[in-house]
């Protein structure tokens, strides 16, 4: 019975390598885009300089909805026109690659609480809106926590396609890691105060549990996690308390929860974190699918926003 799940996964991997080169051969040419201005790492959270930056990456919104437009990518152009509004505020854009940003939500110079969402799979600017609306609906939330809170949609990295041999292995996490925890030790630097969560999904967990050894957090969130590559929350090498959740009807809770070393890779992302044995503390994260869990009205949110908040959960 034990060599089931490999089967199943071995099966899984296979299948991934040959719809990765059709879905592929399916997909328009990349989007040209400009290289971003180098703004360096986050140092201040003052009000001064969190607008510079916000300006500068604005600016390079606007280069890169020109080129876009340029290129006859009229709804890229457009989609990054309602990104350079004066109301956004991005940390970091770069447009190349799929897209890297990393944008404000809520007051961040003088946030008390702050959580920062690292996305799963098929994140990308096509699809940002979507990652962006988890974002706007837990700032929501936040505003009957009893503290200034702000959001960071942290769209940090080039995440894999869902059906990719990418989503089974942890090379796309290891490659983000370096990233997240610069930026988190640069939030941290710049309010020092602040209680910062990390809220990993999917995917993201995987890129969280690389990131999470030392991490100044108070607490690391895992929801639809297929795996951390992790055995027990210990070996993450975190004092931030480790919570996971999983909605009823989520699909990645049929993903094995193995781990294979195979010739040149390693595929699979080990204990599942739900399971007593991972050691992390379980939320109650409802009915909700895979997508859902930062949807608004949703128990998932509502005990997401309660552990940001610092209050624990209303149920587990």
């Amino acid at each position: 019975m034990a060599s089931r799940p490999r089967h199943t996964l071995l099966a899984a991997l296979v299948a991934a390598s040959v719809a990765l080169p059709l879905s592929g051969a399916a997909r328009p040419a990349a989007v040209p885009a400009p290289a971003p201005s180098a703004l360096g790492p986050l140092t201040s959270a003052a009000p001064a300089a969190l607008e510079e930056r916000y300006a500068a990456s604005r600016d390079g919104i606007h280069a890169a909805a020109r080129t876009a437009a340029g290129h006859g990518d009229t709804r890229r152009a457009g989609a990054l026109r309602s990104m350079a509004a004066p109301d956004r505020r991005f940390l970091v854009f770069d447009g190349r690659d799929g897209g890297r940003t990393v944008e404000v939500l809520g007051d961040l110079a003088h946030a008390e609480r702050i959580a920062v969402l690292v996305p799963g799979a098929d994140t990308g600017l096509d699809t940002y809106g979507r990652f962006r609306s988890g974002a706007e609906a837990l700032l929501r939330e936040l505003g009957g926590s009893g503290g200034r809170a702000a959001v960071v949609a942290w769209m940090g990295y080039k995440s894999p396609g869902t059906v990719s041999t990418d989503a089974l292995t942890p090379g796309r996490a290891e490659d983000a890691a370096p990233g997240l925890r610069a930026f988190v030790d640069g939030l941290r630097a710049g309010r020092p105060a602040a209680r910062i969560t990390l809220l990993c999904h999917s995917y993201g967990s995987v890129v969280c549990a690389r990131a999470a050894p030392g991490l100044p957090v108070a607490d690391i969130v895992l929801y639809g996690s297929p795996g951390t590559g992790a055995d027990h929350v210990r070996h993450l090498r975190t004092r931030a308390r480790v919570w996971a959740g999983r909605g009823a009807d989520d699909w990645i809770a049929r993903v094995p929860h193995v781990r294979l070393s195979l010739p040149c890779v390693q595929a699979g992302f080990g204990t599942d974190p739900m399971a007593a044995e991972f050691g992390a503390r379980v939320f109650d994260a409802g009915a909700g699918g895979h997508g859902d869990y930062l949807a608004p009205g949703s128990v998932s949110l509502a005990n997401i926003a309660r552990i940001v908040a610092g209050k624990g959960t209303s149920r587990a």
